[in-house]
């Protein structure tokens, strides 16, 4: 699994992406996760962006953005390892999972870092698999240190 290579953050490619969407039902989150597929993260400047070509508020914008875990207003890291720790999947293991790769990283999980980041997740709905987790977007069942180090 390679991690992603995002191009650097620009307000004209910004406007770019957003003008199609403009006819989308419920644009602002849609939008906002398009800058993030781009970019990896969504930059503070599209706050201003996007309530403008939406014509909606900043502070509209700014809710969606904070409200939803999985939208980012910084650089993600070349690794994202996500974890369920629903209670399907601690009924499997993943608590064992979780220290060791704290251990086997040295990095704390839900704790940004510039190389790799290891979240906390709640069911990817793969509870038949457990433990589950995720690596850069791609699904792992039966999950182990060994399949998910990078």
């Amino acid at each position: 699994m390679t991690h992603h290579t995002y191009p650097q953050w620009s307000t004209e490619s910004a406007h770019a992406i957003l003008e199609p969407l403009k006819s989308t039902p419920g644009p602002v989150l849609v939008a906002l996760q398009a800058l993030q597929k781009e970019y990896g993260y969504v930059d503070p400047e599209a706050v201003a962006i996007v309530a403008q070509v939406f014509n909606v508020s900043r502070a509209d914008v700014h809710g969606v953005l904070t409200f939803y875990h999985d939208l980012r207003t910084t650089p993600a890291p070349a690794k994202i390892i996500k974890i369920c720790v629903a209670e399907a999947c601690q009924s499997v293991g993943s608590r064992n999972l979780v220290a060791g790769m704290q251990k086997a990283l040295g990095v704390n999980i839900d704790e940004s870092h510039a190389d790799v980041e290891i979240q906390s997740a709640y069911c990817f709905g793969n509870c038949a698999l457990g433990p589950a987790a995720m690596v850069d977007g791609t699904l792992i069942g039966r999950a182990t240190v060994e399949k998910l180090m990078p």
